[in-house]
């Protein structure tokens, strides 16, 4: 979980996104406390590593991840062929909290990490419990059979009928059981944070 403690409307105005209660993060279009619209008219004049820096914060508080997984992420999105932009973000997907936010079997990135810290998540199988899990094509997730008379997995049936699914996962809604076929691409890979900058920012 990210060290950034700041409420999570706070840091939606700070970085000028959208990470939480929508309605209350477009209250405002500058960031808090009494120098927010100060801050905000200075955006413009933002240096290139400024630019860079806060795209990095974009991605940190999306995905709710620390600084050195952010950074092991894009050394794995490096080593392979391609453009780094793109893998950088169809890795950071590809994290076993984030398919199971984009199942629908949690409402937040931070609940389905307590979803699958708490043990209600199988892969293949096989428990697995750490939320940072690489998420390989042709992976099976399911939730644990033992856990789905608990409250949190009768939320997730109801999650689910909300849910529009990615064409990189499937869903079997009866079941609970989703599966990775492939990776995120095109419009797929929209995010809320120029990847092109987190990498001029590792490069330097």
């Amino acid at each position: 979980m990210a060290t950034d403690r700041t409420p999570i409307v706070k840091r939606s105005r700070r970085l000028g996104v959208v990470l939480g209660k929508e309605k209350y993060a477009r209250r405002r279009t500058y960031p808090p406390g009494i120098h927010g619209p100060k801050q905000a008219r200075s955006r413009a004049r933002m240096s290139s590593y400024g630019e860079q820096l806060q795209e990095k914060q974009k991605a940190k508080a999306l995905y709710g991840v620390l600084e050195r997984q952010l950074h092991r992420h894009f050394e794995r999105a490096a080593r392979q062929k391609g453009n780094t932009a793109i893998v950088f973000v169809q890795e950071l997907e590809r994290r076993l909290d984030n398919v199971i936010f984009r199942l629908g079997f949690a409402k937040t990135r931070r609940q389905a990490r307590q979803v699958v810290s708490h043990g209600f998540i199988f892969i293949n199988g096989s428990l697995v419990n750490i939320p940072s899990y690489r998420v390989q094509i042709n992976d099976t997730v399911t939730v644990k059979e033992t856990k789905k008379e608990k409250g949190i997995a009768k939320q997730m049936a109801e999650l689910v009928k909300q849910n529009k699914t990615p064409a990189w996962l499937t869903l079997d809604e009866a079941t609970l059981t989703g599966k990775m076929i492939g990776l995120p691409e095109g419009a797929e890979l929209d995010a809320i944070f120029d990847p092109t900058l987190i990498v001029e920012f590792y490069s330097r």
